[in-house]
């Protein structure tokens, strides 16, 4: 029996497990407590004497907009049901939330058009500083953590090559950041900012970017500051796959990784240095994070992004040295974490953590970083406010498999290209549109904006298709963490097919058809494709493709998703019918 609902199929087959992760057994949580009260007042009260504030995956949103969390979200092994695996009623369940509320609709997707419509936009640059100016003026000498994908995400950041983000974080007061999507604007990009804008303002550390020729270290690996008298190491860990998620040639003269026995040389340096605590700003993803943590000895505390899990609760990892703490903060502006530690005598004897939604109507905007964003901003607005449709469909990203954004972008090229197929990376980041809205020219650029856009068409054979497929798969679904390289599943217009995430790589992707036929392996079919991670493609960007599309159309549904039949989920709590 399969149940069947807005094009998504599921196999209702027993999930087995295909490793034995061991660490994973330590997985231990924090209690939740709801940060905003019945009259949407914050409840974040100071505790201990170091505060660590930190953001991550804004993807250049400077301006309140809408989010919605997944529906999808699986894990693999032995995390899945897990945080952060968890979607809608079971993450709510989970929490002893109740749904309807603030904290709800930051986190869950339940009831999302009508909820979004009733608590407002969120994120935004103007009300984060108001945020922050408040929790700092409770938290003498805190610092503030970027852990990256800060620069890309917007026709306003691709357009001045960072630039408007790079003075945001710095009107916002980051102290320390690291990177993953800024590394798309290549190497002398990034140089030249550090050494110019951030100087004596922002440490950009990354302790996993090397040299390639005499592997040197790029960056800072750490900086240690005083917080209260208590001596603090924040270590950087870049994300550890760029020149595999994202083209290599932007960074050919570096190499990356995620460097474990690197990384404890540096905790034990800090920590030689008098470090008393020692946080890891990580951009590997909550995963890679859960089983670093368990390996790494002398590590406080790792505060990671990538894979834009929003998780209101601190992971607590048995490690070599007793515990280390793993916290994500969810993506696009929508949430503050606050890490309070009570530090006495070199060691840490307790902590609170509050992962805070930021919610524009219920924090002013800050006057002076709204001037800013006004100003940066009034140059575009005649591009960025043209209506190119109107959309009579919730569109949103975020999704292992596919979502309603990703399914427009996939229709605009099948039917731009005369295509059969249509492949599209499986980014986590965009924005969302509520039904009724107009589409506009910075939304669809929202979930298009990046360096390498060239779209194009091409044959592949269905070999290289399956190939493909079962190598992003892999990316996924892999049972160990450090292997998980890239982001969620490719999304795919046209061609079908079924998944099972249990099995090895080559065995996943199964049943591929096209029009209900099977897919030839010795057959070519036309693909239409964008965001090739090659070097020197040439073809329109994404933007134009699909605007001149919604142009064409004025209006635009997104009925049945192109999800897969999905195997062996029965009963998890990564997926949620919508």
């Amino acid at each position: 029996m399969q149940a069947v609902s807005a094009g998504l199929v599921f196999a209702a087959t027993p999930f087995s497990n295909v490793a034995n992760v061991a660490w994973a057994q330590s997985l231990q949580s924090s209690k939740f407590r709801p940060i905003i009260d019945a009259n949407g007042n914050y409840d974040v009260p100071p505790f201990g004497n170091v505060s660590l504030m930190h953001f991550t995956d804004v993807h250049a949103q400077l301006i309140p907009a809408f989010y919605r969390e997944p529906n999808i979200h699986l894990g693999s092994s032995e995390l899945e049901n897990t945080l952060p695996h968890m979607v809608g009623k079971h993450l709510l369940n989970h929490l002893g939330l109740k749904a309807g509320t603030h904290d709800a609709h930051a986190l869950a997707f339940l009831d999302f058009e009508t909820l979004a419509h009733k608590f407002g936009a969120m994120g935004g640059y103007a009300h984060m500083a108001t945020l922050v100016k408040n929790i700092r003026g409770s938290r003498p000498g805190s610092l503030l953590l970027d852990g990256g994908d800060t620069w890309q995400g917007s026709a306003t950041s691709l357009w001045t090559k960072g630039q408007d983000m790079i003075d945001a974080d710095l009107m916002l007061g980051v102290d320390v950041m690291t990177g993953h999507w800024e590394f798309t604007y290549g190497m002398e990009r990034i140089q030249e900012v550090i050494e110019n804008d951030f100087a004596g303002k922002i440490d950009f550390v990354a302790q996993n970017v090397l040299d390639l020729e005499f592997e040197d270290p790029v960056f800072n690996p750490y900086v240690i500051k005083e917080i209260n008298g208590v001596p603090t190491a924040i270590i950087g860990q870049a994300f550890p796959y760029v020149p595999i998620a994202n083209p290599r040639h932007l960074v050919e003269d570096w190499q990356f990784g995620i460097q474990e026995e690197r990384l404890q040389s540096m905790i034990d340096e800090a920590r030689g240095k008098g470090a008393q605590v020692v946080v890891l700003l990580s951009h590997n993803g909550m995963d890679i994070d859960l089983k670093l943590a368990s390996r790494m000895k002398g590590l406080t505390a790792i505060m990671g992004g990538h894979t834009h899990d929003a998780v209101p609760v601190c992971m607590e990892i048995a490690s070599p040295s007793g515990k280390t703490l793993v916290i994500n903060s969810g993506s696009a502006g929508k949430f503050l974490s606050v890490l309070d530690l009570d530090v006495k005598d070199g060691k840490v004897r307790d902590y609170k953590f509050a992962l805070v939604p930021v919610f524009s109507n219920l924090l002013k905007p800050d006057p002076e970083m709204q001037a800013y964003i006004e100003k940066v901003r009034k140059p575009f607005l005649g591009k960025l406010n043209e209506e190119l449709a109107v959309s009579k469909t919730t569109l949103y990203r975020r999704s292992t498999f596919n979502g309603t954004f990703d399914q427009l972008l996939l229709d605009a090229m099948m039917e731009v290209f005369d295509a059969q197929i249509a492949f599209s990376p499986g980014f986590r980041w965009g924005m969302s549109v509520l039904p009724g809205q107009s589409i506009t020219m910075e939304d669809l650029m929202s979930q298009t904006a990046m360096t390498y856009p060239q779209t194009f068409k091409d044959n592949m054979k269905g070999s290289l298709i399956k190939n493909i497929l079962e190598d992003v798969a892999d990316n996924r679904f892999n049972p160990d963490p450090y292997m998980q390289q890239g982001g969620d599943m490719a999304r795919l217009g046209g061609l079908t097919y079924t998944i099972d995430p249990t099995q090895k790589i080559g065995k996943r992707i199964q049943n591929m058809q096209l029009n209900g036929k099977p897919i030839d392996a010795n057959k070519s079919y036309s693909v239409a494709r964008w965001a090739s991670v090659g070097k020197d493609i040439e073809g329109p960007p994404i933007w134009e493709v699909v605007a001149e599309y919604l142009r064409s159309k004025k209006e635009v549904t997104i009925g049945k998703l192109n999800n897969p039949i999905i195997k062996n989920v029965s009963g998890h709590k990564g997926i949620e019918i919508a």
